[in-house]
């Protein structure tokens, strides 16, 4: 008779092409998964300084020794998301056998990725495909090419076979998930979850309340610092607010490629003092420590048909954080917030410039956003989204075969 010890800890493998732990998504499911028991590999870009390889407790991190290149254009795109393909494929196919994984979890982009997961699957894990962005309408827009575009419809395809060859799909926005089901997917493979901030970490009571300097009135934006994010119409409404009473800041803390093009804009319009960069990003600690000193957190998303429905999680964290959110105005900002953030039309300086003002000068206002704000997110709360995602992996896993890390024969 056979006798089957079966692991104590499912095992379970994450693989995003970005950094981790900065991807902030990727990061809080992998500790989702590892309260819940499992032991988790990670698979990810390695920036300079950090680790080739790390564990904390059940969280082992590898990351390949390739970086995120910016400008590289369509081609070097594809050869970088290229590369990583097949490294990671390769890395996942040699440790599959040993490890045992009985879930594989893939966030895009690019899509494709999801096929790291086929060699997993044949011993039995399933996967899980986090579509975090669309990526037709992320290729559109970045190269400025219409939906016609015979790469956008490759993409769109390409889309559309992932989500096929998943066992399901999550992603973070519903505007995301109605257009994967406009184009063609299963709605019932499909589970939003959104990206609610981590009480645990962003925590107002645990921070304290910082106090801006007397006189003034301190914007915050934190992130990849990237054209797209729009801060150089933050950055014009500070220096339209120059004369202003009180005096109005701008801090940023993150890094990315528009760094140094929003420090000459701000020397070009002599408002270098009055916005700061951090010198990139920083521990959590430091970031919340600096939400806490803020006034108001700032999103300045330009409008397209990909930001359109992608949300930014910095909205969420400045709402745990008590602060009053000042957005553009976009497609799912609006369906998701509705009048609990103060809107702006996105790119018009002007028109933030006038928000701003009526804010620092409206202490009432910017508490009714606050408390509208954060009765609008109670339901997206991460301990409310970890039970959605935590339930589409409990689904996941009571569907893989049974793994067995032992087996003998007795008479």
């Amino acid at each position: 008779m056979a006798a089957v010890v079966t692991d104590r800890r499912p095992r379970a493998c994450v693989v995003r092409q970005h950094y981790v732990p900065r991807d902030t998504r990727v990061a809080r499911a992998v500790g989702a998964l590892a309260d819940a028991g499992w032991e988790v590999d990670v698979l990810c870009l390695r920036a300079p300084g950090e680790p080739a390889r790390e564990r904390a407790g059940p969280v082992r991190i590898r990351r390949l020794p390739m970086r995120h290149r910016q400008g590289g254009g369509a081609v070097g795109y594809a050869l970088e998301y290229a590369g990583f393909l097949v490294a990671a494929t390769l890395w996942v196919a040699g440790h599959a056998a040993a490890r045992r994984y009985r879930l594989v979890q893939v966030h895009s982009l690019p899509d494709v990725l999801v096929l790291v997961g086929l060699v997993p699957r044949l011993l039995g894990a399933r996967v899980l495909l986090d579509l975090q962005e669309c990526m037709p309408e992320f290729f559109a827009t970045k190269f400025g090419v219409g939906p016609g575009h015979p790469v956008v419809r490759l993409l769109a395809r390409l889309e559309q076979r992932a989500v096929r060859l998943a066992d399901h799909v999550v992603t973070p926005t519903t505007q995301m998930r109605a257009v994967f089901v406009g184009r063609g997917a299963d709605p019932g493979r499909i589970t939003t979850v959104m990206d609610g901030a981590d009480p645990a970490v962003f925590d107002p009571d645990a921070a304290g309340r910082g106090v801006a300097p007397a006189g003034t009135f301190v914007l915050i934006s934190h992130g990849t610092v990237e054209e797209h994010y729009g801060l150089d119409t933050v950055v014009r409404a500070v220096a339209l607010l120059r004369a202003e009473t009180p005096a109005v800041h701008l801090a940023v803390y993150g890094d990315g490629a528009d760094r140094d093009r929003l420090r000459g804009l701000a020397h070009e319009l002599r408002v270098a003092d009055r916005v700061a960069f951090s010198s990139g990003f920083v521990p959590v600690d430091e970031l919340v420590a600096a939400l806490a000193g803020a006034d108001a957190g700032v999103v300045a998303m330009r409008r397209d048909p990909f930001r359109d429905v992608a949300l930014p999680g910095k909205i969420f964290d400045f709402v745990a954080m008590r602060l009053p959110v000042i957005a553009s105005r976009t497609r799912s900002v609006e369906e998701t917030f509705g009048d609990a953030v103060a809107l702006f039309e996105a790119g018009d300086a002007e028109d933030l410039a006038r928000t701003v003002r009526g804010l620092a000068r409206d202490p009432g206002r910017r508490a009714a956003l606050v408390a509208a704000a954060t009765r609008a997110t109670e339901p997206l709360r991460w301990e409310h989204q970890e039970a959605v995602y935590r339930g589409v992996v409990d689904d996941l896993a009571g569907r893989a075969a049974p793994q067995r890390t032992d087996s003998r024969n007795a008479q």
